[in-house]
């Protein structure tokens, strides 16, 4: 494992463990975010926790839905940065907590794979940075079509489909996906 690269874990917060998001893929997203978090942790290489406090009323996102998953928490001094948006790097200022520790390359992990992560995933390459995310240390839920722009009212995406097209969008223009065991090994 190369420690120069920044480890960014988004959005492991207890809100994601409720039903209203649905059905969901890779239950062993977390699991492997920790394996990818313990190497950090011993390795002391730069990480940061990410995590989304919602503004929509009702969101599972808010209250104690805000709090990060216990195993994955942060601990000490690990950096954290709170965000009301999809993107880690606005109004956060993550971007200049890496550029202040001359980090170039980010490590990406977190849910939700088509919306935090892709989003900060698109973000962190276009300013500059050399990003891999860690397509197995993610996952996505069931996204409902809405009729209004849909010819297949009430359709909707399995959750596979959906992380499956997130990374596949991502790989090659903003990223360079990998499985937590090559990341580990690399």
């Amino acid at each position: 494992m190369k420690t120069d690269a920044a480890l960014l874990l988004i959005d492991f917060q207890t809100g994601f463990k409720s039903p209203v998001w649905g059905a969901r893929n890779n239950p062993d997203a977390e699991a492997q975010a920790l394996r990818l978090l313990s190497a950090w942790r011993a390795a002391m290489a730069p990480l940061v926790h990410i995590r989304h406090l919602s503004t929509a009323d009702g969101s599972p996102l808010t209250g104690a839905g805000a709090e990060w998953m216990p195993e994955l928490a942060p601990r000490g001094a690990e950096a954290r940065f709170e965000k009301s948006v999809n993107s880690a790097f606005i109004g956060t200022g993550l971007e200049q907590w890496l550029r202040d520790r001359g980090i170039a390359r980010l490590v990406i992990a977190g849910l939700t794979t088509p919306h935090c992560v892709s989003t900060s995933c698109r973000m962190g390459a276009n300013l500059g940075f050399q990003v891999t995310l860690a397509h197995d240390a993610c996952a996505a839920f069931t996204a409902n079509a809405d009729s209004s722009w849909t010819a297949t009212p009430g359709a909707s995406l399995p959750p596979e489909a959906i992380h499956h097209a997130a990374v596949s969008h991502l790989h090659g223009e903003f990223v360079t996906a990998r499985a937590v065991d090559d990341i580990l090994t690399a």
